[in-house]
């Protein structure tokens, strides 16, 4: 059954531009008439049906297409965020690793310093012994020859002088000098050396078993 329209009315009701009801009724695909200047058109309301039945199905088309998009861009989204906390899970591993090296490294170089620190203590204390020692010994040795010759007046002599006296005696310099190392080393009382202040007390005699 066939209503009469405007032509309007029609491209509303075909789904169609107001110039495409125009060619239509110009090729003869439209029934229509002209009234007081107005073209109106044939429209079967089966085709009208049949439009709004195709429009309701694209309608219904686009919304699926749409919904399946949205499940698209949702579980992508859901990807992208498993992977960014596996990302992130990684990271905060590495990075505790890190610091539990970062702290062994420092425990170790802390052992290490502390080593060299008692190493250093242990050697200075050995030194401040042996000091002490030295001391002990350089005046025991001069109480020693103070109360031998006692109460004769101790006579010293410098290194200079000896090496004057020595050479009188046809004596030269290095073997002034391997004489004073050699008695040094055997503990000859007459020859006193100092080893804080690096000085040398020569006590005065013939040198008889020198010369």
């Amino acid at each position: 059954m066939k209503k009469l329209v405007s032509s309007n009315e029609a491209a509303q009701l075909l789904g169609l531009s107001l110039q495409g009801v125009h060619y239509r009724i110009k090729k003869g695909q439209l029934e229509s008439i002209k009234q007081d200047g107005k073209i109106f058109v044939y429209v079967d309301k089966s085709s009208t049906q049949i439009k709004k039945q195709t429009s309701s199905t694209i309608e219904k088309t686009q919304l699926n297409d749409y919904k399946q998009l949205e499940e698209k861009i949702l579980q992508s989204k859901d990807e992208q965020i498993h992977l960014l906390k596996k990302t992130i899970k990684f990271m905060k591993k590495q990075h505790n690793n890190e610091i539990n090296r970062l702290d062994k490294t420092q425990t170790k170089m802390l052992n290490v310093f502390q080593s060299e620190v008692d190493l250093l203590k242990s050697a200075f204390n050995e030194m401040k012994n042996i000091y002490k020692l030295d001391q002990k010994e350089t005046s025991s040795t001069l109480d020693q020859v103070t109360n031998q010759d006692t109460p004769t007046q101790i006579q010293f002599m410098d290194v200079k002088d000896f090496f004057i006296f020595m050479r009188k005696h046809n004596k030269t310099d290095s073997q002034i000098k391997n004489i004073i190392l050699e008695k040094v080393k055997s503990g000859d009382k007459r020859f006193i050396y100092n080893k804080t202040s690096k000085e040398m007390i020569i006590y005065e005699s013939d040198f008889l078993d020198i010369i």
